[in-house]
């Protein structure tokens, strides 16, 4: 067999279980050209042996870890670091490998104009490898928030849809390099934006919000598919009117649309019993997502996050000088090991929520989140509790400890 390239290897990966469709199996992983290939092929018609066999020591081999909205990390802030944002999201990227995570999408909070205009040229969707994590687009939370819900988002920058789609674009200088966008669909105007977005095959998702039940089922049948980070800045649940978390069971919008959510298991944004009853509520809809600021990954002290001071003490991230979260220091492999403890579920259920239900909120679970032959062979070596043995993106190691 021709070995013009490590990459058109066929690699056998053995003494292993995997996930694939929902269960975890004992059987052999294989790799060709960066995908996952069927062994039944080679076996029966190419008749070939493999070219590399990889012990896995009895790891567990789940699909990489996917994070839909971070907002740096590693003293790297998105919004905030606009003159070296490209060797700052190069940085990350990179230092995600370490924590699972094989693929991204930056995330901007509210930001000026001319923060959003400089920075969003420069985060550009690219193959992931051993340089960094796949960027997948980048994730814009804000500024068409409601400011009674803003959070950590600086007020001053905080915008209406006074002029439709054309705010955005006049916002954002170029919808090009976004996948996803979270507004409050209260504002006026915002049916007509999400109907827009959608036809751009932009995600839209609801989120920094006073929305009621009403409001938030309309902007699903516009086309929303996603909820910000559950429980945080938005109404709280009310038996009345439980607002956006009536998403979760509402009867109202169309049967064959999942609403995802994300939501941050870290230990202090969501207390476990919120987490339990989001789960066992909705648990097809429940996506990890770390909510990462600049001071993941280092010690306590003051950070910066977009256009504000923050304070790490304790192991939480506030708003300097108040009591105020504002981002989660948690990596993605620790969140998913927190909410598996917190809310009582399967492996499978904790590992799936991490990829394949963010690669279905994307669109992209034909080639990420999962380990079926013919995507992307981005997976990650776990023990039984876990961590991180190491990482691979289409079927090269790119980390490991």
């Amino acid at each position: 067999m021709a070995k013009s390239s490590n990459k058109k290897l066929l690699k056998q990966f053995y003494n292993c279980e995997i996930l694939r469709d929902g269960q975890i199996v004992r059987e052999d992983l294989w790799v060709r050209n960066g995908k996952f290939v069927n062994p039944e092929k080679i076996f029966y018609v190419e008749k070939i042996m493999p070219d590399v066999r990889i012990d896995c020591g009895n790891a567990l081999i789940s699909p990489g870890y996917i994070d839909l909205q971070i907002n740096g990390g590693f003293g790297v802030d998105f919004s905030h670091d606009v003159t070296t944002v490209e060797s700052g999201i190069n940085k990350v990227a990179k230092t995600l490998l370490a924590h699972g995570v094989t693929s991204f999408c930056p995330t901007l909070v509210t930001s000026p104009n001319e923060t959003y205009q400089k920075v969003l040229p420069k985060i550009k969707k690219r193959n992931g490898g051993s340089d960094g994590a796949t960027i997948l687009g980048v994730h814009v939370e804000g500024p068409f928030i409601n400011p009674i819900k803003k959070g950590a988002h600086e007020e001053n920058f905080i915008k209406k849809f006074d002029k439709g789609l054309q705010s955005l674009l006049d916002t954002y200088g170029s919808l090009d390099n976004i996948c996803y966008i979270t507004l409050a669909p209260e504002l006026p105007n915002s049916s007509i934006v999400i109907k827009e977005l959608r036809q751009r095959n932009i995600k839209v998702s609801v989120g920094h919000s006073i929305a009621n039940l009403s409001e938030g089922e309309q902007a699903v049948k516009n086309g929303a598919t996603f909820i910000t980070h559950l429980f945080n800045a938005m109404l709280p649940f009310h038996h009345r009117d439980p607002g956006l978390v009536g998403l979760l069971t509402s009867i109202r919008i169309p049967q064959e649309k999942i609403v995802h959510y994300g939501i941050i298991a870290d230990g202090v944004h969501t207390h476990p019993a919120a987490l339990r009853i989001a789960h066992r509520t909705h648990p097809e809809g429940l996506v990890l997502v770390t909510d990462a600021i600049s001071a993941m990954g280092l010690e306590e002290g003051v950070h910066q996050l977009g256009q504000l001071t923050i304070q790490v003490r304790g192991g939480c991230a506030y708003i300097a000088g108040t009591d105020t979260l504002c981002g989660s220091i948690a990596e993605m492999s620790k969140c998913v090991r927190f909410f598996k403890e917190a809310a009582d579920c399967s492996t499978v259920e904790a590992l799936e929520a991490a990829t394949l239900h963010p690669a279905r909120a994307l669109g992209i679970e034909s080639t990420k989140g999962v380990l079926n032959f013919g995507a992307d062979a981005d997976f990650v070596l776990l023990t039984s509790e876990l961590d991180v043995i190491s990482t691979w993106i289409a079927g090269e190691r790119v980390y490991s400890v």
